[in-house]
C-alpha cells in the first residue's frame, strides 16, 4: 500500500511563502506522475500542480510563475514551493501519486493564508 504524507502546512500572511513535502513510502519513479490539489472551504478539490515520471511540471492558471513543483528522487519526496501567496490558496493540500495500479493521496497539510 502507499503512503504519501504531507507536511510543511502553516498560516502564512499573504504575499509570504511556503514550502510544502510529500514523502513516499516507496520509489517515486514508480509513479506515472505525481501531483498537488487542493481543497479550499466549501471548494471541490482542485489540481494545483503535477511532476510527470520524467521530471516535467504543469501547473494550473492560478498558481502559474507562483508555485513550482520539484522532487527529490533519493528522498522519495516531491515538494511544492509556493511564493506571494493569496487568500485564494489557502485550503488543505493533497498529495497524489499515480500508479499503473490505481491513484493515491495523502492526509494533506492545512495552509492558512492571513492578512
Amino acid at each position: 500500500q502507499v503512503q504519501l504524507v504531507e507536511s510543511g502546512g502553516d498560516l502564512v500572511q499573504a504575499g509570504g511563502s511556503l514550502r510544502l513535502s510529500c514523502a513516499a513510502s516507496e520509489s517515486i519513479l514508480s509513479f506515472e506522475h505525481m501531483a498537488w490539489y487542493r481543497q479550499g472551504p466549501g471548494m471541490q478539490r482542485e489540481l494545483v500542480a503535477t511532476i510527470s515520471n520524467g521530471g516535467s511540471p504543469y501547473y494550473s492558471d492560478s498558481v502559474k510563475g507562483r508555485f513550482t513543483i520539484s522532487r527529490d528522487i533519493a528522498k522519495n519526496t516531491v515538494y511544492l514551493q509556493m511564493i506571494s501567496l493569496k487568500f485564494e490558496d489557502a485550503g488543505v493540500y493533497y498529495c497524489y501519486a499515480e500508479s499503473g495500479y490505481g491513484g493515491y493521496y495523502g492526509r494533506g497539510t492545512q495552509v492558512t493564508v492571513s492578512s
